[in-house]
């Protein structure tokens, strides 16, 4: 008995270090397939992604909006107007492609002071991190000088062959001194599969009511009223 007993307490233990740990980050599907060669249909589903502890991002099925998981709440933004958005949290939708990253603790990392947009901030991780060849998400909390984000809006049934047709209907949002979270993935062995081609960071913010989010275009802030929170697994 005392032997099951021990047996039963080792197995438990192993299963709650193994839930306390960053896991690596697990990309669904290719950017590239979906911009050139028009894999639409989703891919991965939030019904069975969206799990307490789960961050990722990526677009709507069809391009028809964009989607944030923040520990494990799946949120939709889809455009209303050329002027507005509509934030719903919901998990019966899918992506194209998708990554996502189970982060049990999040480090807090210094931002020097040159650290103001998003060009810098992709130096900086790639500078501090790209030696390990490990990809991560990273958070950035805080209240940002300006954001541009944009949610991308392909019309139903229409062909994707090229970047272009994917970009042709987006529709772009802008929001200056504003408390946001942005969610991102740092990667340098990922480019066109879940970061752009000239990039390793991929971004997308939404705003603490959750009522503004989308796919992050431009960001400018304040290092110092910023702060950076990395998922190293």
């Amino acid at each position: 008995m005392k032997m099951r007993t021990a047996l039963t307490l080792l197995v438990c233990s192993i299963g709650f270090n193994a839930s306390a740990q960053n896991m690596a980050v697990r990309p669904t599907g290719a950017m590239r397939n979906t911009m050139f060669n028009g894999q639409l249909s989703a891919l991965i589903s939030m019904d069975s992604t969206a799990v307490p502890g789960t961050y990722g991002i990526g677009p709507l099925e069809h391009l028809q909006g964009e989607l944030m998981l923040l520990d494990g709440h799946c949120y939709v933004s889809t455009d209303t107007s050329d002027s507005a958005m509509q934030v719903v949290e919901r998990t019966d939708v899918g992506a194209p492609f998708f990554v996502q990253q189970h982060v049990a603790k999040w480090a807090s990392v210094a931002l020097p002071d040159s650290i103001i947009d998003l060009r810098s901030l992709d130096d900086f991780l790639t500078a501090s991190y790209a030696e390990r060849k490990t990809a991560f998400a990273f958070k950035l909390v805080g209240t940002v000088e300006k954001v541009d984000v944009h949610l991308v809006n392909v019309p139903r049934g229409t062909a994707v062959n090229g970047p272009d047709d994917a970009h042709a209907h987006n529709k772009h949002y802008s929001l200056v001194d504003r408390e946001v979270e942005a969610l991102g993935f740092f990667s340098t062995q990922h480019k066109a599969v879940f970061t752009h081609h000239d990039s390793n960071i991929h971004l997308h913010a939404i705003t603490t009511d959750r009522s503004w989010m989308g796919h992050v275009e431009m960001m400018r802030f304040d290092p110092r009223t910023t702060q950076l929170w990395i998922g190293l697994p």
